[in-house]
């Protein structure tokens, strides 16, 4: 049987990065926090854009896809899902809005557990939503030729509610531990969900969902306004091979949470880092998103295209980026460089 136990992060010679990691973190962390009260509709902008980059990755990480268009419709309750992907897409805003309004009310348990993957799968009319699986899975992994192999065999069915009631005892256990950081853990939690694999279907989006509660519940609540999810799906295949070597000698409990710990830790960090980024390109009030787009381009050195300004300030219009611009290159600030799709802007 698989034991759970975190005592480790309490060992001194973890690795100085995840330190390092978490002292980034931490920083951009205050910053944020300072930032929030003074810039309310800014960061009300961004929460709205998150929510639809969050339901659109973490589905996508799965293969469910629909149009940028129809995500936004369905997260923002304008139309009625079409079809089956797009069920599966409203579950899984369901559970991340309860996530984002009730995150103090819920915990790592299974009552909580159970409760969100029956919303995950309650839109698309599944009927094994919040309960365990019944039958033994197995994790496949596909080559380029599309040949099957089993990468990983989780805990049996018969085994999976004896398994997640040692999880989150474990969890409780290291919660309640003055000498863990609940940062280093978090993840350690998250990989051990995993591996347990609990439920037929829907382990990977629960275990962002997941991700995201543990968050928020420890204040990184930067997830809210830069989607976590879209940062994994971004470099996906980063994630997956620290989960594959974390994973490594699991069932024997030999396995090293390390590579899995430092991918989390440098995802949260690029969320921080992308926060941070729309804001520290602004000095003082001027925080109009001419202002800001003035700055982008004036900060950057090198040349920065629409694409990519339109990227750093996800809440400003394509439109007002590129009037903007056309101001800015009128009056000689900043000058063209390329052509066509291809230009790009750079202060003279």
């Amino acid at each position: 049987m698989r034991r759970f136990d975190y005592s480790f992060l309490r060992n001194s010679l973890l690795p100085n990065s995840f330190f390092s990691l978490a002292s980034g973190i931490a920083s951009l962390k205050m910053a944020a926090s300072n930032r929030k009260e003074k810039f309310i509709n800014v960061f009300s902008e961004l929460e709205a854009i998150a929510k639809v980059q969050s339901v659109k990755s973490s589905n996508e990480i799965e293969g469910i896809i629909t149009s940028d268009e129809r995500i936004f419709a369905i997260v923002n309750r304008n139309s009625a899902p079409l079809n089956h992907s797009e069920k599966e897409i409203a579950g899984y805003r369901d559970a991340l809005n309860l996530i984002h309004q009730d995150f103090d009310k819920l915990d790592f348990n299974q009552i909580d557990i159970l409760n969100l993957h029956k919303i995950l799968m309650s839109v698309a009319d599944y009927d094994y939503g919040g309960q365990y699986k019944k039958t033994d899975n197995v994790i496949l992994e596909i080559d380029h030729y599309g040949n099957k192999k089993v990468r990983f065999k989780p805990i049996p069915a018969s085994e999976t509610q004896k398994a997640m009631e040692q999880l989150e005892l474990a969890y409780l256990e290291a919660r309640d531990d003055a000498g863990i950081n609940q940062l280093l853990l978090i993840p350690c939690l998250i990989l051990d969900y995993l591996c347990t694999h609990p439920f037929k279907d829907g382990n990977g989006r629960m275990s962002r969902l997941l991700t995201l509660l543990l968050l928020y519940k420890n204040g990184y609540d930067a997830i809210k306004y830069i989607s976590f999810e879209e940062q994994i799906n971004k470099h996906k295949n980063y994630y997956y091979e620290a989960l594959k070597q974390s994973s490594d000698g699991w069932s024997e409990n030999k396995n090293n949470y390390f590579p899995f710990i430092e991918n989390f830790l440098s995802t949260l960090y690029m969320c921080y880092k992308e926060l941070d980024q729309r804001f520290a390109i602004v000095h003082g009030n001027r925080i109009t998103k001419q202002a800001r787009v003035e700055a982008t381009v004036l900060n950057s050195i090198l040349p920065i295209s629409k694409t990519e300004i339109s990227q750093i300030l996800p809440d400003v219009s394509p439109t007002t980026i590129e009037a903007v611009l056309g101001s800015m290159v009128r009056s000689g600030v900043i000058q063209i460089i390329g052509k066509g799709r291809n230009s790009k802007y750079i202060k003279k």
